[in-house]
């Protein structure tokens, strides 16, 4: 998977799988976010969306009812500190009332008290494997929530490192797939990965790999049609750089998940025409 003209940059690769935009186009929103106003989530859910671990918004950046959390219990607490919602004229006031009333919203639906007889990883990535898991066990609806595995930048040492990674990786995901089949909502969820770029194949002097411009990525859930999608690796067709070309857009993996599982038209639900071609897995679509 990959995009036309890749950039290698960490901040501006991320914003484009971000915001779904071209190389040479900047949108304040995020892609998801578009999609949440053509075709918004329910009013009763606690929030649009939950990100675990990270302040930054991501997908959901720019419109969408969205909270950060590190923890369930802790946030619940913490959110006591927030104000009713308001309103201003003020663009910046206005923007921090929004927060204190999106918050307001989640904390008073969210809740940490489910009991899992899932067992989950320890460590950093296992923790929030489990408080995603929290947040999907309370009884109001989340229609999205995000969880980061960082480290993957492997210039140096990848082995061991990626070894490493891809074990907490699949642990994880072993985990929250017990978690959910456990609330019954396996064939509800849909699991989609994404990251800024991938790696380019040729090894570098140091033990590692450089930032490339195709990678492989995952699509899991009791509504996914297993199997591999797109082409192999082109490695007798490496670019001048040594990079790999991508045979999947990934706004097309996008479009798949808005069209067949959120059940919205890409063109009204993203605000812009996404490419929909070459990505075709089976996909139930959400109720």
């Amino acid at each position: 998977m990959g995009y036309p003209e890749p950039n290698l940059s960490h901040f501006r690769s991320i914003e484009i799988w971000d915001t779904a935009s071209r190389s040479n186009q900047y949108l304040e929103q995020g892609w998801l976010a578009r999609a949440f106003d053509a075709h918004p989530v329910p009013r009763t859910f606690a929030a649009d969306g939950v990100i675990v671990g990270s302040s930054d918004l991501g997908p959901m950046t720019g419109g969408a009812r969205a909270v950060s959390l590190s923890n369930t219990e802790q946030f619940l607490k913490q959110a006591r500190l927030a104000g009713p919602s308001g309103s201003s004229r003020n663009r910046a006031l206005d923007h921090i009332l929004k927060v204190e009333g999106d918050i307001t919203q989640a904390a008073g639906n969210l809740n940490a008290d489910y009991a899992f007889k899932t067992e989950f990883p320890k460590g950093e990535f296992g923790n929030a494997v489990k408080t995603a898991s929290q947040v999907i066990a309370s009884k109001a609806g989340v229609a999205v929530v995000r969880v980061t595995l960082n480290g993957f930048d492997t210039h140096q040492g990848q082995p061991g490192t990626q070894a490493n990674l891809l074990r907490q990786f699949a642990e994880g995901m072993v985990a929250l797939k017990d978690a959910l089949t456990e609330l019954n909502r396996w064939n509800s969820t849909l699991i989609m990965t994404y990251a800024e770029f991938g790696r380019r194949p040729k090894q570098n002097l140091s033990n590692g790999t450089d930032h490339g411009t195709a990678n492989a990525h995952f699509v899991l859930g009791g509504g996914v049609k297993g199997g591999l999608y797109g082409q192999p690796p082109q490695l007798t067709r490496l670019d001048g750089n040594g990079n790999l070309p991508f045979a999947v857009d990934f706004r097309s993996v996008y479009a798949t998940a808005l069209e067949r599982w959120w059940g919205c038209r890409v063109g009204g639900c993203a605000g812009r025409k996404i490419p929909a071609a070459g990505f075709h897995p089976g996909l139930s679509r959400h109720p």
